[in-house]
């Protein structure tokens, strides 16, 4: 994928009302291969922690014999942190105020998981 098909598929989840950003992340090594984010998140650092969430919870997944995770969901009490896996090994977050519709941003970061591929 080119890089504006990156940000097509960013622009899709950050319009929704609540999002403070996205991006698009290597799910092997945590960097950020696109990201649109507001001043003040630390990308890098999301982007590491991500990629680390999803490595264990491939794992655990595959040891609990439930398959792969589709999507999840981390509440913090500032906001939340949302991310999809994609079939081609990057990762979609979206990083959130609290008061954010999480079943819109849901629905936004699994269509453009489909537009990354």
């Amino acid at each position: 994928m080119t890089t504006t098909g990156f940000a097509e598929a960013l622009d899709l989840v950050t319009r929704v009302r609540g999002v403070r950003g996205a991006m698009v992340v290597a799910g092997d090594d945590g960097l950020i291969v696109a990201e649109q984010l507001m001043e003040g998140i630390r990308g890098p650092a999301v982007a590491a922690l991500a990629a680390n969430l999803a490595n264990r919870l491939r794992k655990a997944m595959e040891a609990a014999g439930v398959g792969t995770s589709l999507f999840w969901h981390l509440q913090c009490d500032q906001g939340a942190l949302l991310v999809v896996p994609t079939a081609s090994g990057v990762l979609l977050v979206a990083v959130t105020a609290p008061d954010v519709n999480i079943g819109l941003v849901r629905l936004e970061l699994l269509r453009a998981a489909e537009a990354v591929g």
